[in-house]
């Protein structure tokens, strides 16, 4: 019994903390007008140097992550670091060239303008 106690607290002893990266999923609103589709993705705790945004064949990839620097031993932790992910499919008449992003408050603005062909136009109708 004593060599059990014994084992235990050695095996304690050798524990080594990881912390893996946490996912989640951020919450997006998305609204679209004649001119662009506007995303709003959010990214509480994000810094710009830590946001990713990419559209490769008709995929929009967003992805940022919330490091938390901590100080001292932690006696309970429900606030780490995270990993933001989303992906959409994006029509193939987004302008890759005019995609705008902005970072504020922890919230991501992506303006994605529509190409010329795709927005709406008014046909002229000529007398006969």
């Amino acid at each position: 019994m004593n060599e059990r106690k014994e084992l235990t607290k050695i095996e304690e002893k050798n524990i080594e903390k990881t912390r893996d990266l946490r996912s989640a999923i951020p919450a997006v609103d998305i609204y679209e007008n004649d001119n662009e589709i506007l995303l709003h993705a959010d990214m509480p705790g994000v810094v710009k140097e830590d946001v990713s945004v990419n559209i490769d064949n008709g995929t929009l990839s967003l992805s940022g992550v919330r490091k938390i620097e901590t100080r001292g031993s932690s006696t309970w932790e429900e606030f780490s670091d995270v990993e933001y992910v989303r992906s959409f499919s994006v029509p193939q008449t987004i302008d890759v060239d005019k995609v705008k992003a902005e970072l504020k408050d922890g919230v991501l603005k992506l303006h994605l303008s529509k190409s010329e062909e795709a927005k709406p136009r008014q046909i002229e109708i000529n007398a006969a």
